[in-house]
């Protein structure tokens, strides 16, 4: 695309009151008004502040956040992206981001826990306009929904931030803790996030946030069977005993201690097997995987240093590669860490639900919550915009708030943007621009021609706008 005017003929001038430039958050806020988010505001946050009332009208202002951050706000000041043009005429109460700010600070504790109840129940809430964990009952896969559990360090540059430390990751943060839902056919929504000072170790707490997010899952889909999954830093046996508790299986990566490595030495040599891994071969004629990545399986007791009412019977799926260090391999004394690299995880599914090499295929795909982990941090999550402890706990709770509507939009699109992520649905739903025009009591949006996904904007707005608006509890 080539520009072709010389600069002596063109000028620009920021004087048109009727233009919007995030159209899209007409359709997106409609949909948070039907599923009743600011009724769960009004009736559930209770923000009072001393002096100036800086809590007041707290369903305006947290509609204000959400919308900000649906538009791509990652700050405070950013919240200014909806005081522009023509946006009072589909919009109310759109509050300056220093109101918003005072709003934010005023919140102590048991008000970012009352956000997260908001959080928890508009997610139901959201499930009534479209099926947010779809399952089928074509395999076990396709049939159970997936609770993946991970924490991730925001990075920030201020020492003097409330709770800011050194976490894992050897950088100075606040770290996030958070919970998504998830099936074959949908995208992973979050069911559980909390904000912890950055030198928490990953696990504190994570029995009963384990217990919340499955509580929360549970909601959206009662009768599904649910999988815990995550990362070594989760191998407790509390963890384990909240999933259970809950009705729900884990496959949680075992640290290589002493018990494990005397398991896997129990393996024997015909039991393992190949799979699909990278530069994996299909050989038709066996029906099998030709690949330098194995797989087998060995029962397992895990957490029998605990009461014996933690012992965890289940099974061991290991997956072994060949060791690439030349050195290591040279030596050959112990074939089980100089010949290969073992990765182990603990796994209450039975074997006739998910055999040995659906375990570990199922169990790898925990990955897919880093996904989640980059989107935020693309958005809303960039940094932590305040100074204020409570304040940037209950910013974390809003992004979740705030990227659950936006699956819930997407799912009511359909098709191909059924699963594209946030940025995406931004700029082809979101930032559309406008002129509103006014006819007969009528709002008019007057939105450019051949955009190229005018047809998903139509269905969104059919599906949100079109039916009688019904307020949920």
């Amino acid at each position: 695309m080539l520009f072709n005017h010389s600069p002596t003929t063109v000028s620009h001038s920021f004087d048109d009151t009727n233009l919007t430039a995030a159209t899209g958050l007409v359709p997106i806020m409609a949909l948070a008004q039907n599923a009743g988010l600011p009724d769960l505001a009004e009736n559930r946050l209770t923000v009072t502040t001393t002096g100036a009332d800086k809590g007041a009208n707290p369903a305006a202002k947290l509609a204000t956040l959400v919308a900000g951050m649906a538009a791509g706000a990652d700050s405070i000041d950013d919240m200014n992206i909806l005081r522009h043009g023509g946006m009072k005429h589909p919009f109310d109460r759109v509050y300056a981001p220093s109101t918003l700010g005072s709003f934010l600070r005023s919140f102590a504790f048991g008000h970012v826990k009352q956000l997260d109840a908001i959080s928890s129940r508009f997610l139901t809430n959201l499930n009534e306009h479209t099926p947010l964990l779809p399952a089928s009952q074509e395999n076990a896969q396709s049939s159970t929904v997936f609770v993946d559990v991970d924490d991730t360090v925001i990075d920030i540059h201020s020492a003097s931030k409330q709770g800011a430390g050194f976490g894992y990751q050897g950088s100075r943060g606040l770290n996030t803790l958070l919970a998504t839902a998830s099936t074959s056919s949908s995208n992973q929504l979050i069911v559980g996030q909390r904000l912890r000072k950055g030198s928490t170790f990953s696990a504190r707490g994570a029995d009963k946030f384990v217990s919340d997010a499955l509580a929360t899952t549970k909601r959206i889909n009662p009768g599904a069977a649910v999988l815990v999954r995550a990362d070594s830093a989760y191998y407790s046996s509390t963890v384990t005993k909240a999933a259970h508790d809950a009705g729900a299986h884990v496959s949680i990566t075992v640290r290589m201690d002493k018990r494990v490595k005397a398991a896997i030495g129990t393996i024997s040599d015909d039991a393992w097997t190949g799979i699909e891994y990278p530069e994996a071969i299909y050989d038709e004629d066996s029906g099998a995987w030709v690949s330098k990545a194995e797989v087998a399986e060995v029962p397992f007791t895990a957490f029998t240093s605990k009461k014996k009412s933690l012992h965890t019977t289940g099974r061991l799926v290991v997956r072994r590669i060949p060791e690439l260090n030349e050195t290591k391999r040279a030596a050959g004394q112990n074939p089980l860490s100089d010949l290969f690299r073992y990765h182990a995880f603990f796994t209450t599914v039975d074997r006739d639900r998910f055999d040995t090499v659906a375990a570990d295929h199922m169990h790898r795909k925990h990955a897919i919550i880093e996904q989640i982990n980059a989107e935020l941090k693309n958005g809303a999550l960039a940094h932590m915009p305040s100074g204020v402890f409570n304040a940037n706990a209950a910013w974390v709770t809003i992004t979740a708030i705030t990227h659950n509507l936006l699956r819930a939009a997407a799912g009511l699109i359909g098709g191909r943007m059924s699963k594209v992520r946030a940025q995406t649905l931004r700029t082809r739903i979101i930032s559309i621009p406008a002129r509103i025009a006014h006819r007969a009591r009528k709002l008019i949006l007057h939105l450019p021609t051949k955009w190229p996904w005018a047809t998903d904007f139509a269905r969104l707005w059919q599906a949100v706008l079109s039916p009688p608006t019904t307020v949920l509890s």
